[in-house]
């Protein structure tokens, strides 16, 4: 069997590739033998069947559909799924699909690999796409041998709506019932009250209507974010000046108790112009997620500074995030909190690279902590 030569390095899959003769061989198995062409146009989920190197010989419509493309089956033979599907990380290098750290913790390659040991295998798989679309994959890879060679039956079926609904009755069900319960709580207290414990009543139901607010807004945004529905507006800010709105709003935040957030004495106070409730719904998150990643008695420090012509926010906690986090941390539905419990650091993503033309990254360290940089030009495009 031909196959390419193979000086590519991989992090995790096998990088090495069958030849396009090899490939074109090998899809001739599948075109014009009765029910083994008919049965994937039938199909309910998008499949493709994979060689030993992982490769695409055979497509179905529905595959072609979930790839975004018009190409006939026989133009996408030799990619691998991630390549087909748009998968930012099968570009990263020369090697595509399967070969960087990442995809370590990918379940389609999982799956794949696990088949070509002769076990079937089902799994879920998150894909940010090169267009900064999410998908979410339930993926069932199957071995089979089709004149005495090894392929892999790859199925693919979109759950995206699914894990998002789910996410949202988890939301529903657990934070924002337990900011509800806390509200009738205060009420019932507030009925109780002499009259120099009311304003402590008062405040406290103040602080949970506002977290029960800013928890509804956070999904709608996020929803019509995807959607593409979102309308960002520009206006002039001080970075300072915002950096303050954030800390006052997180300062007396049930996940700052025991916890110190402070401005850095050093931080910019810079003019720019940009959408002030996009920017200040991303910093929050950040804070957020920096409190919550402390420990009691630890600091979170938020500061911004002018960088090479643009604007830089930054968080930082004593916390260490270990490399599986690492790899998986922007991905939808990924939280460090439990499944289907938080969308927080996929949300500053997409708002600050779809709507706020910036680029978010992180570096973790276990002695120096973890610090979350965000980068802005100090105006934006109209």
């Amino acid at each position: 069997m031909p196959i390419e030569p193979d000086p590519i390095q991989t992090e995790f899959a096998p990088a090495a590739r069958a030849a396009p003769e090899e490939i074109e061989r090998q899809s001739q198995h599948f075109l014009g033998r009765g029910l083994l062409s008919v049965l994937p146009a039938a199909m309910p989920c998008a499949l493709v069947i994979l060689n030993a190197q992982r490769q695409i010989v055979f497509a179905n419509t529905r595959f072609l559909d979930l790839a975004h493309t018009a190409e006939a089956s026989g133009q996408i033979q030799g990619r691998r799924p991630g390549e087909a599907l748009g998968c930012v990380h099968a570009f990263e290098t020369s090697g595509g699909c399967g070969t960087t750290e990442f995809c370590s913790t990918c379940g389609a390659v999982a799956a794949i690999l696990a088949s070509q040991t002769g076990q079937a295998d089902v799994q879920e798989c998150r894909i940010t796409r090169r267009n900064g679309d999410a998908l979410e994959l339930r993926v069932w890879a199957t071995p089979v041998t089709v004149e005495g060679e090894a392929f892999t039956i790859f199925a693919v079926l979109d759950i995206s709506d699914e894990k998002r609904r789910r996410v949202l009755e988890r939301i529903f069900l657990h934070d924002i019932h337990n900011v509800a319960c806390g509200i009738k709580w205060c009420i019932e207290a507030l009925r109780k009250a002499d009259p120099e414990t009311r304003d402590d009543c008062l405040d406290d139901i103040h602080r949970l209507c506002r977290e029960l607010n800013d928890e509804i807004e956070a999904q709608r945004v996020l929803l019509k974010a995807e959607a593409g529905e979102l309308v960002s507006t520009t206006g002039q800010l001080g970075t300072r000046a915002l950096l303050q709105d954030a800390v006052d709003l997180y300062s007396n935040h049930p996940v700052s108790q025991d916890r110190q957030l402070v401005i850095d004495d050093n931080a910019h106070d810079l003019v720019m112009a940009t959408d002030r409730v996009l920017l200040l719904r991303v910093l929050c998150n950040l804070i957020k997620n920096a409190l919550e990643a402390s420990e009691a008695g630890q600091t979170v420090t938020v500061g911004c500074a002018a960088q090479d012509g643009r604007v830089e926010f930054w968080v930082h906690n004593a916390g260490f995030m270990p490399r599986d986090v690492q790899l998986q941390l922007f991905q939808r539905s990924f939280s460090t909190k439990g499944a289907g419990r938080g969308l927080g650091t996929y949300s500053i993503k997409l708002l600050t690279e779809r709507y706020l033309e910036g680029h978010v990254a992180f570096t973790t360290d276990p002695e120096k902590g973890t610090t979350f940089r965000a980068h802005y030009p100090q105006t934006l495009e109209t």
